[in-house]
């Protein structure tokens, strides 16, 4: 065989290679099985396009699980997120979509549980003094009872997927400070709520890496688009009230989907 012969043969291998490698790279993300658990931000509320069958748990194919999984393609997937879960109800709830086949899990869970839509309705109705009050009390919440009940829903998730890996996602902080609103909160009260958003962030991250698990936060994304930052990627005072605080469409597929994808 001469040199120009050997070449263009080994040419021609290497391209077929290169060729079957890159035909054979989604069968990876055709090989996960994927659950995605969790409350309203898992959901999908505020983000619009919500299934039928999902009714007041407002599934919205604009959420980052229904992103991901019509960009992977993956082998099954179950989206059993649901409006207003807690820790308590995601176990009682949600973790019968888990088996042991089960290899990717993504999960929001922990605002509910200390009363996140108490303390922003306590904040938009009452005084600054009330609103930074009820923010300290579901900090101490976060802190001192939440722990335990994350990883009660960390060691169910596990029972029931002992091979998955196990993605839990983070919050937003919600207000960008010194920004362009020139009504609504103060600033104080935005400081406590962003405060309260880092602690549970803080909380979630640990309870999880005890776990075992991935923890991805959203911030980094979500920063420059808090509300008044002027580009908010999440709803202020809605009607409907149930948007309230919630990421909307872009906020899924510019926030939360990078953030999973990113460690998925």
């Amino acid at each position: 065989m001469s040199v120009r012969t050997f070449r263009a043969t080994f040419s021609a291998l290497a391209l077929a290679a290169v060729v079957t490698l890159g035909l054979a790279q989604p069968a990876s993300a055709a090989g996960e099985n994927y659950v995605a658990l969790g409350d309203s931000y898992s959901s999908g509320v505020g983000a619009g396009s919500y299934t039928s069958e999902s009714g007041a748990c407002k599934r919205s194919t604009n959420a980052y699980p229904y992103l991901w999984r019509n960009a992977n393609a993956p082998s099954s997937f179950a989206f059993v997120a649901c409006s207003g879960a807690t820790t308590a109800s995601v176990s009682s709830g949600q973790l019968g979509a888990l088996s042991s086949s089960t290899s990717l899990v993504s999960v929001t869970a922990g605002g509910n549980d200390v009363g996140f839509a108490d303390v922003m309705q306590t904040c938009v109705l009452q005084s600054e003094a009330n609103c930074v009050s009820r923010v300290n009390t579901a900090v101490s919440q976060v802190r001192n009872s939440l722990p335990g009940s994350l990883d009660s829903l960390y060691r169910g998730i596990r029972a029931r997927a002992p091979q998955a890996q196990v993605v839990v996602l983070g919050y937003p902080r919600f207000y960008k400070l010194s920004g362009s609103c020139i009504a609504g909160l103060t600033e104080t009260e935005r400081g406590a709520i962003n405060n309260a958003s880092d602690v549970l962030n803080d909380v979630l991250a640990k309870r999880a890496a005890d776990a075992g698990f991935t923890y991805s936060s959203v911030v980094d994304e979500f920063t420059g688009h808090e509300l008044c930052s002027g580009d908010a990627w999440i709803h202020s005072v809605t009607v409907p009230i149930t948007n309230s605080y919630h990421p909307k469409a872009v906020g899924q597929s510019n926030g939360y989907l990078p953030a999973f994808d990113s460690v998925a």
